[in-house]
Order: structure tokens, then C-alpha cells, then sequence
């Protein structure tokens, strides 16, 4: 099976000097956790998640209206192609810790994302909960952390 057998496309992007609200808008209005980052090309230049925008947003006392996306967006950007196999796609994301791969053209231009869903949606029980697990790796713990 191939990555263009799951991925979801026709995604919505933003420019990189985008306000943050306005990003945060389109993940609401499209119903998203994530948006492409892209430059005048398509091509993606990173991407804008919901977690970017709570913690290096928010949480750091940034305003949403002002911050632009470029501040907070997660770089670089870790893609596969549409031919690639969905076993690959998958090491790609546990190798890089990621919930989910941004998928491109020939051009490098944004095509589509697979997430984690796609992934449970069509992959094994096996190679889903294996996927969850890497990808889900602690790389530091929160010791004592409450509100």
C-alpha cells in the first residue's frame, strides 16, 4: 500500500507570515490540527500545529493577533511522496517522533498529510500500535507538573 492510498488531500495551507490567529481560524473552520507551512511555491516550510500554538503561544504570554507563524511553526519539515510505501512512511514517523508527515509532489510542492488516523484507519493492528508506541516516546519527563 502506498502513502497515496491514505493520506488526506486538498489540504489548507497558510503563508509563514500569517498572523497566528488567523492560522488558529482555519484550523478551527477546517476542522484540523495542523496546517502546512508554505512558501509562494507550495512548497512547505514547516507546520503550524495545534500544540505550537498553545505552547509557544500562549502558554509563553505571546498575543495570537500579533505572533507570526514563522515564531511558532515546528521546522523542519518532514515529508514523503505519494509513491512512497506506507511502511516507510510509518518508520519516517517514528524515526522523527511525528504524528503526522506532510506528503509531496514532484515537485515538493504540499500533496497531502498522513496522520496517525490514516495509519490506524489502514494499516495492521500491528504496525499501528507500533507506530503509537514510537511516536509517543517520552523524550523528557515533567517531573511534579500541575496547575
Amino acid at each position: 500500500m502506498r502513502v497515496s492510498d491514505i493520506m488526506t488531500p486538498n489540504l489548507v495551507c497558510c503563508a509563514a507570515d500569517s498572523a497566528t490567529l488567523q492560522a488558529a481560524r482555519l484550523m478551527c473552520d477546517n476542522d484540523v490540527g495542523a496546517i502546512p507551512v508554505v512558501d509562494a511555491q507550495q512548497r512547505p516550510v514547516g507546520i503550524l500545529t495545534d500544540r505550537d500554538i498553545t505552547c509557544r503561544g500562549v502558554a509563553a504570554d505571546r498575543d495570537a493577533r500579533t505572533i507570526l507563524v514563522r515564531e511558532i511553526m515546528s521546522k523542519p519539515v518532514v515529508s514523503v511522496t505519494a509513491e512512497t510505501d506506507v511502511d516507510a512512511a510509518c518508520e519516517t514517523m517514528e524515526r522523527h517522533q511525528l504524528r503526522r508527515v506532510l506528503v509531496v509532489d514532484e515537485n515538493g510542492g504540499v500533496a497531502g498529510i498522513v496522520a496517525l488516523a490514516d495509519i490506524a484507519r489502514h494499516a495492521s493492528r500491528k504496525e499501528t500500535a507500533e507506530v503509537v508506541k514510537e511516536v509517543s516516546r517520552p523524550t523528557h519527563r515533567a517531573v511534579g507538573a500541575s496547575l
